[in-house]
């Protein structure tokens, strides 16, 4: 099996849940004592937090590019972050190594184009949802500028942006699951299926403690789920990553 580097620590909740189901999936394979070769590079959450809250984003995707070349030093195939929010700084680790980063997007556009979805309805931070980097990757088109994106997203009015983080951080985030919540997120669901959604996606870990696949006549895709079982198929597969050409460290503005 090939070895995956983790960046974790972003929170340790969401790595502890990257850890269990890659694992799981390799032991579903090959058998009961079977588990990944992981490498695990575990950050102190609050520093990088602050940067975050700070929009040092700069900062914080320089911390990140350094806790992907310690991993790479240490024999890491391939780098993975076990965040949504921190694949906004993507760019940052992907030019700070030579190993391949498994990005979170490219595993959730694989899964939506499998399922023919065309449209998803997103639901997750007021970051994620007023900021363009969850899906769309940057890439070579003529002219420069960004691959268009095969899946249309329809993200939840501005005005629900804040319950949405008080359910996420207030709640979620502190291990506490109410129905209230619960009912929200579906009304939200309901009316993103009104405008046309064939599919929800889940883009923070915290959310799939309240909505589950049999809660909502839609499919719903968990992120973290479908990057998770991502990093274990490529884990298992047994052909080497080609090194690739280092790239330039983007700059991202605010920082």
């Amino acid at each position: 099996m090939k070895r995956p580097g983790l960046i974790g620590g972003i929170g340790w909740e969401s790595t502890a849940l990257y850890y269990r189901l890659i694992n799981e999936a390799v032991r579903n394979r090959y058998g009961s004592l079977y588990s990944a070769p992981l490498l695990l590079n575990s950050l102190e959450f609050q520093a990088l937090d602050s940067l975050v809250k700070e929009n040092r984003w700069n900062d914080a995707g320089a911390m990140l590019a350094d806790a992907a070349r310690t991993l790479e030093t240490a024999g890491a195939d391939a780098i993975v972050l076990c965040s949504n929010l921190m694949h906004y700084v993507a760019e940052h680790v992907e030019a700070a190594v030579d190993v391949p980063l498994l990005h979170i997007g490219d595993a959730v556009l694989k899964e939506l184009r499998a399922a023919r979805v065309s449209r998803v309805g997103l639901i997750g931070t007021r970051f994620t949802l007023e900021h363009d980097f969850l899906l769309k990757r940057p890439g070579a088109e003529a002219g420069g500028g960004r691959r268009r994106l095969p899946v249309e997203v329809v993200a939840p009015a501005p005005a629900d942006f804040d319950e949405i983080d008080r359910i996420i951080y207030g709640e979620l985030c502190r291990g506490e699951v109410r129905e209230p919540s619960r009912a929200f997120l579906l009304r939200l669901a309901l009316d993103l299926r009104g405008r046309g959604a064939q599919a929800i996606l889940l883009g923070s870990s915290e959310l799939a403690l309240l909505l589950q696949p049999d809660d909502f006549s839609l499919p719903i895709f968990d992120s973290t789920d479908v990057h998770a079982q991502a990093v274990a198929r490529w884990t298992m597969d047994e052909r080497k990553p080609a090194a690739r050409p280092r790239a330039t460290s983007p700059v991202r503005r605010g920082s």
